[in-house]
């Protein structure tokens, strides 16, 4: 490839515009350039070219026409050495153009916006900009496109050495053209299907585009690769400790999101292994609340991730120093506790810079064969006022307040779930198993291993009880009241049961499976 003569800059973001532009110029560039970007470099002192003097043909149709133009697209795209393109290109006039630096117009950004219009939508939809990508990416034989500032210093170092960019690099950044480009038409084609097909709440094209934030040492098993993708950094930053493996970001997202259901209630704090809960608690503090929750299972705790709806303070830092742990994450950390869990060299901290109930309102899952498994995402939420008693007794001011702290926790075990609490604690826990009454069963037993007492406990369950096995073992155990969905072709007998055993229990009439 020969040296770069001459370049095309047209952005949006222009973090690093002035100083990739100076290498530029100090290296015999010559700049075109558009509108505010042009702007831009005048102010600092660069001489531009403006687009219209480049193709004898002016801006117009406010900007909306500029750029797509033969002299641009030709200066592009013609092949270097090609006899009939070289000639095509003298005849017409065709400069050519060897580097290419855009970013395009902030269309998610906009969208992303609660009360973004339509109009607004559309005039941020960028049409010179993907064509100009695409034009120099199929030519990156010869042309150098750049789309990412965060390339910009790579670029710059490799043309002040020798004028010119290596093949491998131009490579490198075609493909991550294609890829932004791809990205780009994937945000605007699901915004516009949201909004012009509002009657389908399914997209008609599921379309996933997500940047590499990092490779991970490896998956769930060390045979196999893995990466993160997307957003994970405007969610959470870390603090402290080791790089987070596959299993880790499981976790604590399973973690956070739980959390979350707390996050405007008393300070709370959540243990799980495996995405699944094994202890919750609430208290004056959160010193109490870890107390309430380490009490439920203090063997599974062990390796564990932590999760506090308040900022982490040093008596609550010192009782979970106690033990080992993975992960803690909090929406803050006192500097006493930073400094005292700190000296794990291995434990992460994670900070939450934003509710992960914020994120998209959809979950998907790869099931093989390169298809996928799309779903609302479950944010549904219980109040008192969604609870029908169905029983001759009604709950109790306690169990009522247990039944919907209760819910909320259940609703993030694995199916067939079980959830023994109190007013403001887990008590027994049994999550996956294969039938209710097995879930049951378990969570009495870790209920017993720990020590604790199920009399006046309430029991919860993530999806009807099918039978009167499961409310007859809960209330054996101990428990005088029970929420569960309802639904069953059984539940009259299931309520009868209760009714025997003067157990109160409501439905909410919509269940929590968690496959």
């Amino acid at each position: 490839m020969a040296k770069i003569q001459r370049a095309l800059l047209s952005v949006s973001d222009k973090t690093g515009l002035v100083e990739l532009a100076r290498v530029l110029v100090a290296a015999g560039v010559e700049l075109i350039s558009t509108g505010g970007t042009a702007k831009a470099l005048r102010e600092a002192g660069l001489t531009v070219q403006d687009i219209s003097a480049h193709t004898g043909f002016p801006e117009m149709m406010d900007g909306r026409v500029k750029t797509l133009h033969p002299k641009i697209h030709g200066g592009l795209l013609y092949i270097r050495g090609n006899a009939t393109h070289e000639a095509a290109a003298r005849q017409h006039d065709i400069a050519p153009i060897d580097l290419v630096v855009v970013n395009l117009y902030p269309f998610e950004q906009t969208v992303a916006k609660p009360d973004v219009t339509l109009h607004d939508a559309i005039e941020n939809i960028d049409i010179g900009g993907p064509s100009m990508l695409r034009s120099a990416a199929k030519n990156h034989e010869s042309v150098t496109v750049v789309v990412e500032p965060s390339d910009y210093a790579t670029v710059a170092e490799q043309i002040r050495t020798t004028g010119e960019t290596t093949l491998a690099l131009r490579q490198q950044l075609a493909a991550k053209v294609f890829a932004r480009t791809a990205a780009y038409d994937g945000a605007i084609a699901a915004h516009l299907g949201r909004t012009f097909n509002s009657s389908s709440v399914s997209p008609a094209v599921l379309s996933i585009q997500a940047p590499l934030v990092q490779t991970l040492r490896y998956g769930e098993n060390p045979h196999q690769a893995a990466a993160l993708y997307g957003k994970f950094p405007e969610y959470f930053t870390q603090l402290h400790g080791k790089e987070l493996s596959y299993n880790n970001i499981l976790d604590l997202t399973a973690a956070t999101a739980l959390i979350a259901e707390f996050r405007e209630d008393l300070p709370t704090l959540a243990i799980l292994k495996h995405t699944n809960p094994c202890g919750v608690g609430q208290g004056v503090t959160l010193r109490e609340a870890w107390d309430k929750a380490f009490a439920t299972d203090k063997q599974a705790p062990f390796g564990g991730i932590i999760a506090v709806n308040r900022t982490l303070d040093r008596p609550c830092a010192e009782a979970i120093a106690e033990i080992f742990s993975e992960v803690i994450v909090a929406p803050d950390f006192t500097p006493e506790a930073l400094e005292l869990l700190q000296k794990k060299k291995n434990l992460r901290l994670l900070k939450i810079l934003k509710c992960p109930l914020s994120s998209q309102a959809w979950d998907v899952r790869s099931v093989g064969m390169d298809s996928y498994l799309w779903q609302q995402r479950d944010l549904k939420t219980t109040t008192p006022a969604d609870l029908k008693t169905v029983t001759q007794r009604t709950p109790t001011e306690a169990e009522l307040k247990a039944m919907l702290f209760g819910w909320r926790v259940v609703k993030h075990l694995k199916s067939n779930a079980i959830v023994y609490v109190g007013p403001d604690r887990t008590l027994g826990i049994g999550a996956g198993q294969m039938s209710r009454v097995d879930s049951s069963r378990l969570a009495v037993w870790k209920a017993g291993e720990a020590g604790l007492s199920l009399q006046g406990s309430v029991v919860c369950s993530d999806a009807f009880f099918p039978f009167p096995d499961g409310l007859v073992a809960a209330a054996a155990a101990g428990a005088t009241a029970a929420i569960q969905p309802g639904g069953s072709v059984r539940d009259g007998d299931v309520i009868a049961a209760a009714n025997e055993r003067g157990v109160a229990m409501v439905f909410t009439g919509a269940r929590h499976f968690r496959h």
